[in-house]
């Protein structure tokens, strides 16, 4: 072999080339295929999130114009005609006027059988049914409206008429008239379970008997049990 004989070597470079541009153009189609598919992730996950916002925002509503609140109770007049009179426990009597007032727009109110209660320094003194079992719609109120009668629905002695007669002379003889009922909520034909309501409504009478300025239209603190 002849020292100037050689091997050709045949030139690679275009086929170097192609398989860099095949290389290359997988490359990329990769790329965006990875692209689109993040693309179609993100719009999936933007959609679901949009209408995950849209339903809370509509339950959020819904809770809101359904949410019940609770009754609200006043008191609108309280007296004790005779009261100035040392002796006149005998005819005693007790006049009341509070109103429950239902404030929801959707939510009705079922009372079972409500109860009237009045107690001086923490002792009953005197309490009567008001009311049968009866429905109140939305933003309705209801007067409760009654008389409760020394001996009948009231007890008043000669003794406790003449604590009422020492507190006059401090300038206000105070009870607190209660209102008790079992209540269940009403939306359309559906009803809650019951729960025991209590009104408190603290009241002054002044010397002539009757309420004080300080305890009209006052509210009275309501709780469930």
């Amino acid at each position: 072999m002849h020292s100037d004989d050689h091997i050709p070597i045949q030139n690679n470079t275009n086929g170097r080339q192609r398989f860099e541009r095949h290389h290359t153009a997988r490359y990329y189609f990769h790329r965006v295929q990875d692209s689109l598919t993040t693309r179609i992730s993100k719009l999936v996950c933007a959609i679901f999130l949009t209408l995950l916002l849209i339903v809370a925002i509509i339950t959020f509503i819904l809770w809101l114009s359904l949410r019940p609140h609770r009754p609200r109770f006043h008191v609108h007049d309280f007296s004790i005609p005779g009261l100035s009179q040392p002796s006149g426990f005998g005819n005693a009597q007790v006049i009341f006027n509070v109103t429950a007032r239902n404030p929801n727009q959707n939510v009705g109110f079922y009372y079972d059988v409500m109860l009237v209660a009045l107690y001086y320094q923490g002792q009953n003194i005197g309490g009567a049914t008001l009311l049968f079992p009866f429905t109140q719609g939305p933003k309705n109120t209801t007067v409760l409206y009654g008389v409760l009668i020394n001996g009948a629905t009231l007890t008043v002695n000669n003794q406790r008429w003449m604590q009422f007669q020492a507190d006059l002379g401090k300038g206000a003889v105070v009870f607190r008239f209660d209102v008790t009922s079992t209540i269940r909520f009403k939306i359309s034909t559906w009803y809650s379970r019951r729960h025991k309501m209590h009104a408190n409504c603290e009241v002054g009478v002044g010397r002539d008997g009757s309420i004080l300025a300080s305890y009209r239209e006052k509210r009275c603190p309501e709780y469930f049990t």
